[in-house]
């Protein structure tokens, strides 16, 4: 039994090792900034709040009218950036030009997801295939020593009656030399777990909490939105708009709603895009800190479990904006990539629009 005892232990602080480093070594991320404005808003609220600040910018300077109740109508047919493009195109295709269904579709553009691909390549981001081998090995070894706790009890209970009573005070019982290893592997489990959920990196949060601080007195609505969170919106009737159109529910689609979920979050619910469910910086969820009304605090969103479009969706990684374009600079940056992104063109992302 002490030789059992010891390999469980052995193992289950190799286990533990072993996670903790993988997980801190794929979260290290390189010192970097924001490119745009866009990048910005997906590193604090993903692909909703990079869609949220492009209808912002377009409904302020009059390109877009947005009538009650939800109705989007194209004034000016001006795109200044890919995303922007990705609405006008999106719009063209949506039969009703409905605020909700022109949203979803916008956030699994190729030109939206494009922007997480950057972020990943310069590790502001972790990869989603990356971040769920983690998760996955942490779900298994919080759920493997928990569910060692009672078969320790069974042995210890056969090592009682096996041993005669001269032996059994002198032997430490089985369930005792291994329970100090099962409860730090559980506790190492369940907190590197939810480490990995969260897709920002250190350095990401960095770079998200420096663009924030840069623009900290920036009155532009976009701006706002993107740094801040639709709460920030100071037109209340936009402001009710977007947040109306990020908690409805596209028809044909199922999900269930997160207690206490932020609408940047409850959007990311709903949408099937790789770039998911994800922590934001200081948040629980992607554009819960903010919109949520707080600055620190937020309720957990994300999308479900079968929701990635693959682990191997980098639709052209290297389709950052350019790096002189700074995180102050207007919501129509200059990105480097055109509407036809290296994804595919079309409206859907080719990530798999259709996956779930």
């Amino acid at each position: 039994m002490n030789t059992l005892a010891m390999l469980v232990d052995l193992g289950v602080v190799a286990s533990s090792v072993l996670l903790v480093v993988g997980l801190v070594r794929s979260r290290r991320g390189t010192a970097g900034s924001v490119h745009d404005l866009f990048e910005a808003a997906f590193l604090n609220g993903g692909p909703g709040r990079v869609v949220d600040t492009a209808l912002t910018a377009m409904r302020t300077d009059g390109r877009l009218a947005i009538g009650g109740p939800g109705i989007v109508a194209v004034q000016h047919a001006d795109a200044r950036d890919p995303v922007e493009r990705a609405v006008l195109q999106e719009h063209a295709m949506a039969p009703s030009g409905a605020l909700h269904t022109l949203r979803e579709a916008v956030m699994r553009h190729p030109a939206v997801q494009e922007i997480g691909d950057g972020l990943a390549a310069r590790g502001l981001l972790g990869s989603p295939a990356t971040s769920r081998v983690w998760r996955r090995w942490s779900i298994i070894q919080g759920l493997g020593c928990l569910l060692a706790v009672p078969v320790s009890a069974v042995v210890t209970v056969i090592q009682v009656t096996a041993d005669d009573s001269a032996d059994l005070f002198s032997s430490v019982p089985f369930a005792l030399q291994v329970f100090p290893a099962l409860v730090i592997g559980f506790l190492t489990g369940f907190i590197c777990g939810g480490v990995a959920r969260g897709r920002v990196t250190r350095a990401g949060r960095k770079a998200a909490e420096a663009c924030r601080t840069a623009n900290a007195y920036d009155p532009r609505p976009a701006h706002l939105v993107a740094t801040h969170g639709l709460r920030a919106l100071p037109d209340p009737v936009l402001r009710a708009q977007l947040i109306a159109a990020a908690r409805m529910r596209p028809a044909g689609r199922t999900s269930s709603r997160v207690s206490g979920s932020s609408p940047d979050s409850a959007a990311l619910l709903l949408a099937p895009a790789v770039w998911c469910a994800g922590t934001g910086p200081g948040s629980g969820s992607w554009g819960s800190s903010h919109d949520g009304g707080s600055s620190g605090g937020g309720g957990g969103g994300g999308c479900s479990s079968g929701a990635s479009c693959g682990s191997g969706a980098s639709c052209g990684s290297g389709s950052s904006c350019g790096s002189g374009s700074g995180c102050g600079g207007s919501s129509g940056s200059s990105c480097s990539s055109g509407s036809g992104s290296s994804c595919g063109g079309g409206g859907g992302s080719s990530c798999g629009s259709s996956s779930s």
